[in-house]
């Protein structure tokens, strides 16, 4: 007697998430600059895994980003993608002018622009109303520019994801102010960001993330990618986490929950606040050689890990 045996294979079930490869992250703006380029509250970096070239933010004001790349011999005319984190000036700044000046060397040099649901949602305060992120969106259109709205996980390359909004899990509050915004349904509602998007690599040594702002929550964002890419360690966190205004309280919580997660390099950037950075490096059990303020001109990879730059060493 034969016993015939029958597998049923469900598709994606063993399936492993595709990882970046060669990944590395530049800091093209923020507030600390070494001896080449210029800081500004803003934040610009660029992302580069397996051959694409992602630009993540443009800075705070028109020029910045375009002296800091010039100073630092660093060519994005190849780069057909740009991310916006969120709506907030000090990181859209930048864009119309880098499109115009590459354009004219290369047609789709910046030429396809990712934002998340709710960047073009209306900003009220009292009894004024204005659309900084459709303003934005529009004169990027008169371009030529093609954009992307993102309302869920996405993969922008092989190992890449957007996260498109990210649920907020934990009542993190990583976002200044008490305005409101207009909903598609005509209601207002607290204006907590709800389009800010962080850039996720899956890479041989964890989950690296790269945040404007992280107005979402960095525990909220963190938890997210391991849920929703790979439940492997955070290996790094590049860029601003908006945590200059946290309480101890606040900044005690968010290092244990990140120590929790693995996480092994932290580059605060911009928003992020040097006392936080560092009260976050000392609770959550981090070193020298592993965590720094963000600077201008410094990087992250896999094969170096953090290189912060003279002034932020």
């Amino acid at each position: 007697m034969y016993r015939v045996l029958i597998f049923l294979v469900v598709p994606g079930l063993f399936a492993q998430p595709p990882q970046a490869s060669d990944f590395r992250v530049t800091v093209l703006s923020t507030q600390t600059a070494d001896p080449r380029g210029i800081g500004e509250w803003g934040f610009s970096a660029l992302v580069e895994s397996g051959g694409k070239r992602i630009l993540f933010d443009t800075g705070n004001r028109p020029d910045t980003v375009a002296i800091n790349i010039a100073e630092l011999e660093v060519d994005i005319s190849t780069v057909e993608d740009v991310v916006l984190s969120h709506s907030h000036g000090d990181h859209t700044g930048g864009l119309i002018t880098l499109r115009k000046q590459v354009m004219a060397k290369n047609p789709k040099a910046l030429s396809r622009l990712w934002v998340a649901k709710g960047f073009a949602y209306s900003r009220v305060s009292g009894s004024n109303e204005r659309n900084p992120g459709g303003d934005v969106l529009a004169a990027y259109r008169a371009t030529g520019g093609e954009v992307i709205e993102v309302d869920n996980l996405r993969a922008i390359a092989p190992g890449l994801w957007l996260t498109g909004p990210v649920p907020r899990k934990y009542p993190e509050r990583n976002w200044s102010g008490s305005g409101r915004i207009r909903l598609p349904n005509g209601a207002t509602a607290e204006d907590n960001l709800p389009e800010d998007m962080a850039l996720i690599a899956n890479t041989a040594r964890g989950l690296a993330i790269v945040t404007g702002c992280g107005h979402a929550g960095i525990v909220n964002i963190a938890e997210y990618a391991r849920a929703q890419v790979a439940s492997t360690r955070v290996e790094a966190i590049i860029g601003g986490i908006h945590l200059f205004p946290a309480s101890d309280e606040t900044l005690a919580w968010t290092a244990a929950r990140l120590k929790d997660q693995g996480l092994h390099v932290l580059m605060g950037a911009h928003c992020t606040g040097v006392e936080a950075l560092y009260r976050i490096r000392a609770l959550a059990g981090l070193t020298r050689a592993n965590s720094s303020t963000g600077a201008v001109g410094a990087r992250y990879s896999i094969e170096k890990g953090l290189e912060a730059g003279t002034i932020a060493r």
